[in-house]
């Protein structure tokens, strides 16, 4: 059965689904977009997506084609019409339709567009089993906060994990770690310090990495907010990612080499299960 998509007003089929070749989303990659997990057929942690979304097209001085409030709406009778239990929610704004051109158009609409994916959440392998990352240097510009679709760098980066037979990749820059290619980097150090990049422009500033490091310091983790060097990534205790669609996952093998004894660590093990709990008391 076809999913139904959302495009500017209209829930269509996918197959019918179509966006004007003139959308600045498509020539310029002038668009923002959330992806809300999805479990038990409701939204996890939906509002402080509906915030980060606000807080990036603020950002590019790009307006929203409706409210936050008519917006879950649309998301919320999305995951009706789909049927969705478990997997993700994705939303795109656009600056809208307008003809090619460098400056902003003066009187475009912006465009909204929403699409569900299904697959599995909770019991995943990685998340049993842990995942492989490889560095590459991070070539992306220097507004990673601003969750923008301008993606291509990041792909780029996934791609050279994949052909080099790891997960993911884990980004570099002036010699320390940023982040992954889409989700949060984070080690615990021998003493049982968390440590993670301070937000900046550097990183996009992570809805469930947010979540995680409060559970951490609520279950009395010392998280500490730096920058870390992919040295320290390979004299850890532990290492794992935070993001919306994979939540807390250990990574266990860095540039070939296991961390620690190359399982999954006790840290990352417990601040999944605390995230899954939060996650089910926070769905709408």
């Amino acid at each position: 059965m076809s999913r139904i998509v959302y495009v500017n007003g209209e829930f269509l089929p996918e197959d019918e689904a179509k966006i004007s070749v003139f959308d600045r989303g498509f020539l310029f990659a002038d668009a923002i977009y959330e992806v809300s997990t999805v479990l038990q057929g409701k939204l996890v942690d939906n509002a402080a997506h509906l915030a980060r979304l606000q807080r990036s097209v603020d950002a590019l001085n790009m307006g929203l084609p409706c409210s936050l409030e008519e917006i879950e709406a649309i998301q919320l009778e999305m995951l009706k019409r789909n049927d969705i239990n478990e997997g993700g929610l994705y939303l795109q704004v656009t600056r809208g339709a307008a003809d090619r051109d460098f400056a902003f158009p003066k009187d475009s609409k912006p465009s909204l567009v929403m699409f569900t994916q299904s697959r599995p959440v909770i019991d995943t392998a990685a998340a049993q089993n842990g995942i492989s990352v490889v560095t590459t240097p991070d070539i992306r510009w220097q507004r990673r906060d601003i969750k923008t679709v301008g993606l291509l760098p990041a792909s780029m980066a996934k791609q050279t994990a994949l052909d080099a037979g790891a997960n993911d990749a884990w980004l570099v820059e002036d010699g320390f770690i940023t982040e992954g290619t889409s989700n949060n980097a984070h080690i615990v150090t021998k003493d049982g310090v968390l440590l993670t990049r301070a937000l900046s422009n550097k990183i996009l500033h992570g809805i469930t990495r947010k979540a995680v490091l409060a559970l951490a310091e609520e279950t009395g983790i010392t998280v500490e907010e730096r920058s870390f060097t992919p040295d320290e990534v390979s004299n850890a205790a532990e290492a794992f990612i935070t993001s919306a669609s994979m939540f807390v996952t250990p990574v266990v093998t860095f540039n070939g080499e296991p961390i620690a004894d190359g399982k999954p660590g006790k840290v990352a093990k417990r601040l999944r299960e605390l995230y899954i709990a939060f996650a089910l008391k926070s769905l709408k």
